[in-house]
């Protein structure tokens, strides 16, 4: 980034003007899952370094932006009140605006956008929601304000938002690692997915904090060991002795994760159980989505509290949201 503006591919600086008269340009933020996750050490700034496989499911929320003169957001949807209580109980701002405004400063240009987000996905879930929200405004935001930056730019002026942002951008499949900057796509087989969460929200940073216990050896896996995974019940065994380094510190903080894991393991077809990120969304894999479904209803007879979302894996880019 040169000068503090963005810079395009073979455009040169841009900072052209916003589209106008158009309908509002909408990106789906989709959960992000760890597939597995390890925590193998600490800088010396406080960030820890991760190992990790991410992938991303076909449940997401949605951004919306459009032009504006001045930068504004509203959320909506079923989860917008747990999200604005979050924002408010922590004393922090949303970080889409967060997003909208470096972005707007690297490209040299005012932040104006009015920018709508529909909460679809549980707030402090271990599903990347902030960061795949704020990954989702800026990818918006290249194209309502008319910015191509070179995706590598893009992933620099975002990671100091937060480790899942670059992951979040690219919204693929990936081995992470680093901080969450460094990036190997990754392939992943077809398989049915079954997200749970029992309502009850996690603090990453709280959880961080709370991880007892040597650090981890990185796990080794590299993208060749993936590409060679057929379907999902090998997937299942290649992730199964990987496990999540957060999981004890998560079940220590919301008892009701063991309960979660325990019956997603017990569900006829699942092939794995596991909490994602930090918590407290754990996952089930499954052969297919039609098992996925099927242990939906059934969890969901017993647990009318607990968020459930039958879903796959996607691999291909972002879609816009419709």
């Amino acid at each position: 980034m040169r000068s503090g503006r963005l810079s395009g591919q073979g455009r040169g600086d841009l900072t052209s003007g916003t589209r106008r008269g158009c309908a509002p340009v909408r990106e789906a933020a989709r959960a992000k899952l760890n597939l597995y996750l390890r925590v193998v050490g600490r800088r010396d700034d406080g960030y820890h370094l991760l190992d990790s496989l991410v992938a991303f499911a076909a449940v997401h929320d949605v951004i919306a932006a459009e032009p504006a003169e001045t930068l504004s957001l509203s959320v909506e949807g079923p989860f917008a009140g747990a999200l604005e209580r979050a924002l408010r109980t922590e004393g922090r701002e949303n970080l889409v605006l967060r997003a909208a405004r470096r972005l707007a400063d690297a490209a040299g240009r005012r932040p104006e956008a009015r920018i709508t987000l529909t909460k679809a996905l549980p707030v402090a879930a271990g599903i990347g929601g902030g960061s795949a929200d704020a990954a989702a405004a800026l990818r918006a935001l290249c194209i309502l304000w008319d910015l191509d930056p070179p995706e590598g730019e893009l992933l620099r002026l975002a990671l100091p938002l937060g480790a899942d942002l670059p992951a979040c951008l690219i919204s693929r499949p990936a081995l992470v690692a680093g901080i969450g900057e460094r990036l190997e796509a990754a392939a992943l087989p077809a398989a049915g997915l079954l997200l749970v969460n029992p309502g009850a929200p996690v603090a990453t940073a709280a959880m961080f904090a709370a991880r007892t216990g040597p650090f981890s050896v990185p796990a080794g896996l590299r993208p060749a060991d993936l590409a060679a995974v057929r379907d999902a019940r090998a997937l299942a065994e290649i992730l199964r002795p990987l496990g999540n380094d957060l999981a004890g510190a998560a079940m220590t903080a919301v008892p009701a994760i063991g309960a979660v894991l325990d019956r997603l393991a017990a569900v006829q077809d699942c092939l794995l159980a596991r909490l994602s990120g930090s918590g407290a969304t754990c996952f089930g894999l499954f052969p297919d989505e039609a098992a996925a479904e099927t242990a939906a209803a059934a969890i969901a007879a017993e647990q009318s509290g607990w968020w459930v979302a039958p879903t796959r894996f996607l691999s291909e880019a972002p879609p816009r949201a419709g």
